[in-house]
C-alpha cells in the first residue's frame, strides 16, 4: 500500500480537457502534433499557455491539418519517445487512415477522442458517430464519463500503450461539451512525480528509428502469410489489453483510490431491467436507478469503461438475469437495426444459450442534444414494457425525433435577387491584345452602391469583423449570378444557422480540406452539361471559393490541385491570421511573434516562433492566369482586382486572391479601427498590394512612392495581440520581423521592376 504522502491529492473544480492536459504536462511526453477542432481544441491551449510558463517540455507541433497532425505523431513515435494528440469529429476522419498504420506497426501513443457530431450537416456538439469509427482503427479505447477519469484515465493509457504485452496506440474517448467544458469537483496529484513514477521510464525493446547502430525497416510491404501473422498478433495483443488495463487499474487504485473496472456497473447485482449507456449519460441514468429502486423496480446501469477489446465476458455475467436491456446509443450503424455496439452486445449473448435477455435499441442525443433523467426514465419504462410483454414490440428506433410542423416552416424573407440586379454594366474589363494583359475600368463607388448585397444582414458576425466589408467590397466588382462555397470558418458558421440563411445566392459548405475539390467537380459540371445542352446556353455563373480561417493550411494542398488543373474558378482567401472560428489559434499565415491562445506569451515563449506562409506567392508557383492582394483599405484597387479575377475565371481558369480582414475579437482592437489598421498594414509593406498577371507582377499600390510608408512597429503597436513585440525583451523577435517583411517587399520590388521573374 503506498504510504499517505505518495497519495496525497488536491481537490478543485475543473473540466475535462483541463484534467486532459493536466495529466498530458504532469506525464511531459515528449511531443504533440496537434491541429485545432472544437471542442478539444482546448488541450492544445492549455498546453500552450502552460509551456509558456515553464510548466512542461512537450515539443508542440502545430499540423497542417489533422492527416499531418497524424503522421507528426507516428514519425515521433518511431523514435521511441512518448507522443500524444487531441482531436474531434471530422477531424478524427481526417486522420483515420493514419490510426491504422499506428496501430498496425504496433508503436504506443495516447490519443484524446473529445466527442462530437461527424457532418455532415455541420454541428459542433458531442454525439458519438466519430467514436464509432474509431472501433476498427486496432487501437484500445478507454471511455471516460467524467473529467476525473479524463485524467486517470489518461495516466493508465500511457502505461497501457507501453505493456510488453500489448504495445498498442490507445485512445482516451470522452463527451464533447459534456465532460469537456463542464467542471466538475476533481482529485489529482500535485506532485507529478507521483504520476511519472507511476508511468515509468519508456520501456526497453522498443523499434527505434533513432538508433544509428541499428538500422532498421518500418512498415514493410508484406504479403501473405506474412500479413495475417501480423494481424493475428495485433490481436492477440488487442485482446491483452484488457487484462494489462485490469492489471493497471489495481495499481492505480493502490495510489489514488479510484477503482475503475472493465465494466462499470451500478446497482447491477440482482437487476431485471437496465440500461446500457456510455460516458456522461449513464451518470444521468444512475439517479433514475435511485428513484425506481424506491419504487421497488431491480433496475441497474451498465457502462463499459472498455469498448476495445469489448468486453464480452463481463456483459454476458452482468446481464444473466436481466429480462430486458435498452441499449442507448449516440451515434448510427446506418441500415443495421442498431448501432455498432448493440450488434455488439447480442453477439455477446449469443454464446450464452441460458440467456433470455429483451434486447431493444435506441439511437439517442445526436448532436449534442441533452439528455434528461425524464428521458432515461422513460428508457427504463420501454425496457420494463418488454420485460412484462416477453418482447420488443419496437426493438430498433430513434429516439427524441420530432417530426416538423409544416404551418411552421420557414418562409422566404427575401427574394432571390435577379441577374439584371446582380448586373451593373458599369464595370469594364476588356483585354488589351497587344499586351496580353486586361483594362478595368470601374465607376465612382457611389454608383456601385445600388448594387445589390451579396449577404443579407442579420448574420451572427462578431461587431466590427472584416470578413463581410472585406467580401462585399470584392463582390461589389463581381457581376451577374454567383455560385459560392464556404469552408468551414467564421463566414461559413454565422451566415447558415439552420433553419436560416444569409446567402442571397447558391450557397455550398464542405470542409476546410476539400473546398477546392469540391468547388472544382461543380465547375466541371457545369461546363459538361453546358455540352450536352442539358443548361440554357444563356445560363451563367461565376463560382468563388470563400476560405479563411487557416483554410489555406489544411485546405492547401487542393486548392493546389485545383490552380494546376486550371478550372474556371475563383479562390479568394480573407486571412485574420489564424483558426478564429475555433479560438484563435495559430495558423501558418499567424506571423511570428503574434499572441494566440497556442502561441501564448510567457517567461519561456514569445508568441508564434516562425514566419507567415506567402500564400499569394505559393499559388503564382502554380502558373495560373491570375493573383492578387487586396484590401478594404483600398477599395477601388480592390473592386477592379475582383472583376478581373472574374473574366479570368470565365475565360481562361483559375484566380486566387488574399484579403487581409481585421478579427477585433482575436486581434484585441477596437470594433471601428478595422479600415486603418489593415491600411496601416499595407503601407508598412507588411501586406503589399499588388498583383500577378499571366506571371508578370505589378505592385499596385506603393507606399513608399506615395511618401506612405510606416515601420511595422507602427502596425504591430495597433493590436492588442502584438504590443509584447515592442518591449525590449523581444527586440530579437520584432528585429527578425521586420527583416522578414523587408526581404520580401524588396524581392516584389524586384519582380515588378524585371517581368521576367
Amino acid at each position: 500500500m503506498a504510504n499517505e504522502e505518495k497519495v496525497k491529492q488536491k481537490i478543485d473544480f475543473k473540466t475535462g480537457n483541463e484534467m486532459a492536459a493536466l495529466s498530458v504536462a504532469q506525464i511531459n511526453f515528449h511531443l504533440m502534433g496537434y491541429f485545432p477542432i472544437t471542442p478539444s481544441t482546448e488541450i492544445a491551449e492549455f498546453l500552450d499557455e502552460m509551456k509558456a510558463r515553464g510548466e512542461h517540455d512537450i515539443v508542440m507541433v502545430p499540423a497542417d491539418g489533422e492527416h499531418g497532425s497524424a503522421g507528426i505523431n507516428y514519425g515521433a513515435s518511431t523514435g521511441g519517445g512518448r507522443v500524444f494528440n487531441a482531436t474531434s469529429a471530422n477531424g478524427f476522419l481526417y486522420m483515420l487512415e493514419q490510426l491504422p498504420v499506428q496501430s498496425g506497426t504496433r508503436f504506443p501513443m495516447v490519443l484524446d477522442l473529445v466527442t462530437r457530431s461527424v457532418s455532415g450537416p455541420l454541428d459542433i456538439r458531442g454525439d458519438h458517430s466519430d467514436l464509432y469509427y474509431a472501433l476498427n482503427t486496432g487501437w484500445p479505447i478507454l471511455v471516460a464519463r467524467d473529467p476525473q477519469a479524463v485524467y486517470d484515465f489518461n495516466i493508465i493509457a500511457t502505461r497501457l500503450a507501453e505493456h510488453k504485452d500489448v504495445r498498442l496506440p490507445v485512445i482516451v474517448a470522452y463527451d464533447g461539451f459534456v465532460t469537456s467544458h463542464q467542471k466538475r469537483k476533481v482529485n489529482y496529484f500535485e506532485d507529478r512525480k507521483i504520476v511519472q513514477d507511476f508511468v515509468g521510464d519508456m520501456p526497453e525493446g522498443f523499434i527505434n528509428s533513432l538508433d544509428p547502430k541499428n538500422p532498421v525497416t518500418i512498415g514493410p510491404y508484406m504479403n501473405d502469410p506474412d500479413y495475417i501473422n501480423n494481424k493475428y498478433q495485433q490481436a492477440l495483443a488487442m485482446y491483452n489489453a484488457k487484462e494489462v488495463f485490469e492489471q493497471l487499474a489495481e495499481e492505480y487504485k493502490e495510489i489514488s483510490g479510484r477503482e475503475y473496472k472493465v465494466l462499470d456497473e451500478y446497482m447491477m447485482e440482482d437487476a431485471e431491467v437496465a440500461l446500457f449507456l456510455l460516458a456522461s449519460a449513464a451518470e444521468t441514468a444512475k439517479d433514475v436507478v435511485d428513484k425506481l429502486r424506491a419504487k421497488g423496480i431491480k433496475a441497474g446501469v451498465i457502462s463499459p469503461n472498455v469498448i476495445r477489446p469489448f468486453p464480452a465476458e463481463e456483459i454476458r455475467k452482468s446481464l444473466k438475469n436481466v429480462k430486458a436491456l435498452l441499449i442507448g446509443e449516440r451515434a448510427d450503424s446506418y441500415g443495421a437495426n442498431g448501432g455498432n455496439l448493440t450488434q455488439e452486445v447480442k453477439a455477446a449473448l449469443q454464446e450464452d444459450k441460458d440467456n433470455n435477455t429483451i434486447v431493444l435499441s435506441r439511437i439517442f442525443s445526436l448532436g449534442g442534444k441533452d439528455f434528461y433523467a425524464d428521458e432515461a426514465e422513460e428508457f427504463f419504462n420501454l425496457a420494463i414494457e418488454a420485460a412484462e410483454k416477453g418482447y420488443a414490440e419496437v426493438p430498433f428506433d430513434y429516439f427524441g425525433v420530432h417530426p416538423g410542423d409544416p404551418d411552421k416552416a420557414p418562409k422566404r424573407v427575401l427574394e432571390p435577387v435577379t441577374t439584371e440586379e446582380w448586373t451593373t454594366g458599369l464595370i469594364k474589363v476588356e483585354k488589351d491584345e497587344t499586351t496580353d494583359k486586361l483594362n478595368v475600368k470601374i465607376p465612382p463607388l457611389r454608383a456601385l452602391t445600388k448594387k445589390p448585397k451579396r449577404l443579407a444582414p442579420g448574420h451572427g458576425a462578431c461587431p466590427g469583423c472584416g470578413i463581410y466589408s472585406g467580401l462585399e467590397t470584392f463582390f461589389k466588382g463581381i457581376e451577374g449570378d454567383i455560385v459560392v462555397l464556404f469552408h468551414t470558418g467564421c463566414g461559413m458558421v454565422v451566415t447558415t444557422g439552420y433553419p436560416y440563411s444569409a446567402h442571397k445566392g447558391t450557397y455550398i459548405h464542405n470542409l476546410f480540406q476539400n473546398g477546392a475539390a469540391t468547388l472544382s467537380g461543380l465547375v466541371e459540371m457545369f461546363w459538361e452539361k453546358k455540352r450536352r445542352g442539358e443548361i440554357e446556353v444563356s445560363d451563367d455563373f461565376t463560382f468563388i471559393m470563400v476560405t479563411g480561417d487557416g483554410g489555406m493550411d489544411i485546405g492547401m494542398g487542393p486548392s493546389i490541385g485545383a490552380a494546376l488543373r486550371n478550372h474556371k474558378m475563383i479562390i479568394v482567401e480573407y486571412d485574420n491570421e489564424g483558426y478564429m472560428n475555433t479560438g484563435s489559434q495559430l495558423s501558418y499565415s499567424t506571423p511570428i511573434g503574434h499572441m494566440t491562445s497556442t502561441s501564448n506569451v510567457g517567461e519561456k515563449q514569445g508568441g508564434k516562433a516562425f514566419h507567415h506562409k506567402d500564400t499569394p506567392q505559393i499559388m503564382a508557383a502554380t502558373n495560373i492566369p491570375y493573383v492578387f492582394t487586396g484590401s478594404e483599405a483600398f477599395p477601388q484597387d480592390l473592386i477592379k482586382k475582383a472583376a478581373k479575377a472574374q473574366w479570368y475565371a470565365k475565360n481562361e481558369g483559375l484566380a486566387y486572391g488574399k484579403i487581409l480582414i481585421n478579427c477585433p475579437l482575436n486581434w484585441k482592437t477596437k470594433d471601428h479601427q478595422g479600415n486603418a489598421i489593415v491600411g496601416t498594414a499595407v503601407n508598412s509593406c507588411f501586406f503589399p498590394l499588388y498583383e500577378v498577371e499571366k506571371g508578370i507582377t505589378k505592385i499596385t499600390y506603393n507606399p513608399e512612392e506615395k511618401g506612405k510608408r510606416v515601420p511595422v512597429s507602427d502596425w504591430l503597436g495597433m493590436l492588442g495581440k502584438t504590443k509584447h513585440l515592442l518591449k525590449p525583451e523581444y527586440e530579437a523577435t520584432l528585429k527578425s520581423f521586420e527583416e522578414e517583411v523587408e526581404r520580401r517587399w524588396a524581392r516584389l520590388k524586384a519582380k515588378h521592376e524585371n517581368p521576367i521573374l
